[in-house]
């Protein structure tokens, strides 16, 4: 099958400055894929590429099989959603008028407009005018405008923000079940925690570069962080700074009842058997690097020299 997305070299300069630089990624019908970095990383110039609204300096791009800023572009938009980080409409328009004008000028039946409008939980709020929503109310009109059509490629860019902890779980959901009907997401947020469980895999970008590319297992196994392993109980008189020989481990003790260990991956096993045997654990809690942890791992260097990272991961 062929990927939706599909970037050989892609390059983005204006004058001398490289907003994008060869860029290769390839993205599978079905995945979430989180793009993440710092402002100006190349998050949003990479969607606007997809999108048809910018064109690449050297060289290819293929969404959904053809050159998004070519012929294709009209087909291809009326197949994908957009959803910018600062959405903005017709002030005196309601929410249903708003849903309904972007199905015209994007040729879908009309009909869908409510059912979105109720899944985006505004369907109380459809006669509405815009000038009285709120800013998560917003956001979630946005949301509904990116789903018409039944779209097979997804752009959010900063999808949560102004969207409260309930509303943001059920965002998600709402990006799970279209994953599990075949649609595609590409998702950039700063609210790393929240995005964690939803995605396939990550994308870092920094000063236009790619810094890191793969699953959370994948990331992890390349970047070789420390792990967290948290034990709780009561040991009296065991001196938990020694007995660690050679083995990469690091114990800081939180309480009189729990200690935080930092293991490096390859000493979790041994780390583990100790615990267990230790008389007085009653439990262990093991916590592997985030993809916080992750980021900040991957995209520190970005402040300096190119990063060693550049080239690393499978498109």
């Amino acid at each position: 099958m062929n990927p939706v997305i599909d970037c050989r070299g892609l390059t983005l300069r204006h004058g001398p400055l490289t907003r994008l630089d060869a860029l290769d990624l390839r993205v599978r019908q079905g995945e979430v894929l989180a793009l993440l970095g710092h402002n100006g990383a190349g998050k949003t110039t990479t969607m606007k590429l997809i999108l048809g609204l910018l064109s690449p300096s050297a060289g290819t791009l293929a969404v959904l099989g053809g050159a998004p800023d070519g012929p294709h572009a009209e087909t291809l938009r009326r197949r994908l959603g957009y959803l910018p980080e600062n959405v903005s409409f017709y002030e005196q328009l309601t929410g249903r008028e708003v849903l309904a004008y972007f199905a015209r000028l994007k040729r879908v039946d009309r009909r869908q407009v409510d059912a979105l409008l109720a899944r985006v939980g505004l369907g109380e709020a459809a006669c509405r005018r815009v000038r009285t929503y709120s800013k998560g109310m917003r956001q979630r009109l946005g949301l509904a405008q990116a789903l018409l059509g039944e779209p097979r490629l997804l752009l959010l860019d900063e999808p949560t923000t102004g969207l409260d902890p309930a509303a943001t779980r059920d965002f998600y959901e709402t990006v799970r079940e279209l994953r599990e009907g075949g649609c595609t997401v590409l998702l950039s947020s700063h609210v790393l925690p929240g995005v964690e469980p939803y995605i396939d895999r990550a994308l870092i970008l920094g000063a236009g570069r790619r810094l890191a590319l793969g699953s959370l297992d994948e990331l992890r196994r390349e970047a070789a962080l420390p792990l967290t392993i948290r034990a709780h109980g009561h040991w009296p008189g065991i001196d938990w700074s020694r007995g660690w020989g050679d083995v990469g481990v690091t114990p800081r003790h939180l309480n009189g009842r729990t200690l935080e260990l930092g293991v490096h991956p390859e000493a979790k096993m041994a780390t583990l058997r100790r615990l267990a045997d230790t008389a007085g654990v009653e439990d262990i809690d093991v916590q592997p690097p985030t993809l916080e942890h992750l980021y900040a791992h991957f995209s520190t260097p970005v402040a300096g020299a190119p990063s060693s990272h550049a080239s690393r991961g499978a498109p």
